[in-house]
Order: C-alpha cells, then structure tokens, then sequence
C-alpha cells in the first residue's frame, strides 16, 4: 500500500488545515477558539478517515465519514467569511482545494467500490 502521507487527497488536506491554523490567528477571539477550532478539528478527522481508508481493504465506510466531514468543513468555511473572518480571496482558495479534495474522495470511492 501506498505511504498515506503521499497520497494527493491527504496532501491537499493537510496543506487546507495549515491554511486554516494561519488564518485562525486573525480571527476575532470570538469565533477563534469555537468556529476556528471545530474547522481545525473537522479536517483532523478527515485526515483520520483518509489514513484509515488507505490502511484497509474496507474502503467505503471511511470514504463516506470522509465526504462527511468535507460537507461540514465547506459549511464553516462559507461561515468564516460570511462573519468576516477571511477574505473573498482567502475564500476562494479554500473553496478550491475543498473542491479537488471533494473530487479525490469521489473518484476514490468509486474506484474502491468497483475493486470490490
């Protein structure tokens, strides 16, 4: 099996969840330690569901938690800058890599359940 932290889909996470702990020191103290944390802590988990997806042969179910997580994490970001926390710019950037994270995930499941 392939080394989980090479994976595409796990890269392109954790350089979202670095995104997100530099920009969490901008926000106001208000939404810093409640919304900025479960963002942090939803991508962790993501993160968890990519390694545990990678380590079995048992797919699907991990996929599925991860996708889970992906919907969560795309809806407090959208609230991020709705409360105006980031940027239209900052935004964006992170709209887009949920989007290729998104993409992997799906091409993944559908791989995975065709290899059955």
């Amino acid at each position: 099996t392939m080394i989980y932290d090479n994976l595409p889909v796990y890269k392109a996470s954790y350089d979202l969840l670095l995104t997100i702990f530099r920009l969490n020191r901008n926000f106001q103290r208000d939404y810093r330690y409640t919304l900025g944390e479960n963002v942090k802590n939803e991508l962790i988990a993501l993160l968890v569901c990519i390694y545990q997806a990678n380590a079995t042969t048992q797919k699907a179910p991990h996929l599925l938690k991860a996708r889970e997580h992906v919907v969560v994490i795309k809806l407090q970001i959208r609230l991020l800058m709705d409360l105006k926390q980031i940027n239209l710019k900052q935004y964006a950037t992170a709209a887009e890599q949920i989007e290729s994270i998104s993409k992997q995930l799906a091409a993944w499941h559908k791989s995975s359940e065709k290899n059955k």
